[in-house]
């Protein structure tokens, strides 16, 4: 039998000095989801894009998604107590930018859901969570909204979700085709 030269594996870059563009640029590489969070106010319904939005507890429900710290809506949204987050499906592109922008009606792109006393609910999106806020604060150059979670839903026809990466808005990839061996978590299942 032939020998076989040893392989090596690529060699590790070496770590990047920490700078604002670095952070983003490395982070970048980690996929977010994109929603909608919105909240209905005294002025009428409000509503901003996040990339940062987790589950944090599952005893209690809670969520937790991060919005700019000078942003008005996310202010808004925080003092309305109540707030969805509407997890934009991948043909949603749209909505996340009209969301992502400082436009006038924003509630102009996309098809909304109006129920006296509910935050706007999106028409299409993959998930919705509705909320109560549990507390907010400060974090660096945002604000982080808790949710507890009061309910939620999954659309039932399974859109994928849009997803940002690297610095763009994606969508998994449908053409991928490999399939991969995975194990279950019993966690996961539970």
């Amino acid at each position: 039998m032939p020998a076989t030269a040893p392989t090596s594996a690529p060699a590790s870059p070496a770590p990047a000095p920490l700078t604002t563009q670095s952070f983003r640029s490395v982070l970048g590489h980690v996929p977010t989801s994109v929603c909608v969070v919105t909240a209905t106010t005294p002025d009428g319904p409000v509503g901003v894009t996040v990339g940062s939005f987790t589950s944090v507890s599952l005893d209690p429900p809670l969520v937790i998604f991060y919005g700019g710290a000078t942003s008005a809506s996310t202010e808004a949204i925080a003092g309305a107590g109540r707030f969805r987050v509407n997890v934009l499906a991948e043909d949603q592109q749209e909505v996340c930018a009209a969301f992502a922008s400082r436009t006038g009606d924003r509630f102009a792109t996309g098809e909304w859901e109006f129920a006296a006393g509910e935050p706007p609910r999106l028409a299409g999106a993959a998930a919705w969570i509705d909320c109560s806020v549990e507390a907010d604060f400060p974090a660096g150059d945002h604000r982080a909204v808790l949710g507890r979670v009061h309910s939620l839903a999954a659309s039932p026809a399974s859109p994928k979700p849009l997803v940002f990466h690297r610095g763009r808005l994606v969508r998994l990839d449908r053409a991928c085709g490999v399939d991969v061996p995975t194990r279950s978590f019993s966690w996961w299942d539970a």
